[in-house]
């Protein structure tokens, strides 16, 4: 009975889709004026003169395109109760992050409207997408496993809630939801992961499991847990889950873990959803399975900006609306929303791959990339490369980082890589060749600073025994699905940490 009034009613959302599809520049001005106009009733709105009939040349004129640090002053103000400040009202829930990049944690006001119009929205689209695709799913019929995080008071701020994003969705869910979900909400809001992912695996393997959200990287942590506690040798999820037909994954690149998710799954049908979502709301989802780029979500209290790669970093950088991007361009994403974000960086890197329907691909970080020499190394490309390191070599990964081996008298420059295996590669010098092969296939700047070895070495590649960057998030206190490990940075400050706490293992 759930399955069948939950099916006939996500049906029905696949018209709210198809329309913004359609209309898409339509979508995005009707969020533009109702975005604009109700930022007239903020301090933000008096202070940078917005009005009802505020053009889109005016905003772009009086409104700074701002970075979480740059936005922080008006956020702490909030926080200190004032009301009306970034969005009308009073803000009572932010979702906590630390994001990639930045040790400090972020807090994104996430109002009621950002609840209603972006993120619950967006989960039924993304289902109605599905099950209009597959209209055989028994996708109801069993319990949804979501991997959440946890919320607790602001430390300066007892009367406002923050917390992951998963966490402040969960506890604003309707009761209905919380028939078709799976861990208990007591257990998906622990706060220690290690105690959680046990208790997680105590209720959610008797459980009948027909899709799961989260990252893959704790996704395989609770699997392997219960293999663990169940003694199940095969290592065969249908042993536990013989209904198991969907994973929603997002956070990181999923093609590393591909082949890790198909050795658990051998047989029966098993579906990979790929979303693009934040703390700052939900941009996109894998409209078509069949190919790897991402729909555009046009309707979810979000209007959307794109600056060319080349303007991130000026003092007034260029921006692209919708009919005004460029296919196969690298743009940074900057949003307004409903939540008060305006005209804010996000930090992410796209490339548009279709105008019609506008997909999308997400390529990196702002600040998540080597280009210590001119290589201009985006996050896809690493991503590329360890996924076909991967399939040649029989291997399967954990997690990994790397850095730059900066120039010291005449040794050359060079890329140092952390990695952690599940399973080592048959052949870790042909794995390292791969890798080093692929980045040339993937970025012709890599491949003119590596020829003949004249600014770039061949990549220097650590095993790291098996546990090391769970130990070293632990230690830095970013256990959580809404953590993940940095996968490239521009300085040795994260591989370093690593290899120091490798160190101290190693001699104590």
């Amino acid at each position: 009975m759930v399955h069948n009034i939950a099916s006939w009613y996500l049906k029905h959302r696949v018209d709210q889709v198809k329309a913004f599809m359609e209309r898409p520049h339509d979508a995005q001005l009707k969020w533009f004026e109702y975005l604009t106009q109700r930022g007239t009733h903020t301090k933000w709105g008096e202070e940078f003169g917005y009005e009802r009939s505020i053009t889109l040349d005016q905003f772009r004129e009086r409104v700074p395109i701002s970075t979480y640090e740059e936005l922080y002053p008006w956020i702490e103000r909030a926080f200190e109760g004032e009301t009306d400040v970034l969005w009308p009202g009073k803000l009572n829930w932010f979702a906590k992050s630390s994001g990639t990049t930045n040790d400090k944690s972020k807090y994104i006001p996430v109002t009621e409207e950002t609840l209603e119009d972006c993120h619950f929205k967006a989960g039924q689209h993304m289902l109605a997408l599905y099950l209009d695709q597959h209209p055989e799913s028994k996708l109801f019929t069993g319990k949804a496993l979501s991997i959440g995080g946890t919320h607790s008071p602001h430390p300066k701020a007892k009367n406002i809630r923050c917390g992951d994003v998963s966490a402040v969705m969960l506890e604003n869910l309707p009761m209905f939801y919380e028939l078709m979900r799976t861990p208990s909400k007591s257990v998906a809001l622990m706060a220690d992961w290690e105690e959680k992912i046990e208790a997680m695996a105590k209720e959610v393997m008797y459980e009948d499991v027909t899709s799961i959200a989260g990252v893959p990287t704790w996704t395989m942590v609770l699997i392997n847990h219960m293999f663990e506690k169940l003694g199940i040798k095969s290592r065969n999820l249908r042993e536990i889950w013989p209904n198991l037909e969907l994973f929603l994954h997002g956070g990181v690149s999923f093609d590393p873990y591909r082949a890790q998710f198909q050795q658990l799954l051998p047989s029966g049908t098993m579906n990979y959803m790929d979303v693009y979502n934040a703390s700052e709301g939900f941009f996109a989802v894998q409209y078509d399975l069949s190919r790897p780029d991402l729909l555009l979500m046009l309707d979810y209290g979000i209007f959307y900006e794109f600056i060319p790669l080349e303007e991130v970093g000026k003092d007034h950088p260029k921006t692209h609306v919708l009919d005004e991007v460029e296919l196969n361009k690298q743009y940074a994403v900057v949003i307004s929303t409903n939540s008060g974000l305006w005209r804010y960086q996000v930090g992410d890197t796209i490339i548009f791959t279709q105008k019609d329907p506008f997909l999308i691909k997400v390529t990196g970080r702002t600040k998540h990339f080597i280009n210590a020499f001119g290589e201009e190394l985006m996050v896809e490309n690493a991503e590329a490369a360890i996924t076909k390191a991967c399939q040649v070599t029989g291997a399967r990964i954990t997690n990994y980082t790397a850095a730059p081996i900066y120039f010291e008298g005449n040794q050359r420059g060079g890329h140092e890589w952390l990695i952690e295996f599940e399973q080592t590669p048959d052949d870790q010098t042909r794995f390292e060749e791969v890798l080093d092969q692929t980045l040339r296939d993937v970025n012709s700047d890599y491949d003119a600073k590596r020829s003949g070895n004249l600014a770039l070495d061949k990549p220097l590649i650590h095993v790291m025994p098996v546990g090391t960057f769970h130990e070293w998030m632990k230690q830095r206190g970013k256990l959580g699905g809404q953590h993940k490990v940095p996968r490239l940075a521009n300085n040795r400050r994260y591989l370093e940490e690593v290899l120091e706490l490798v160190s101290e293992t190693r001699n104590s």
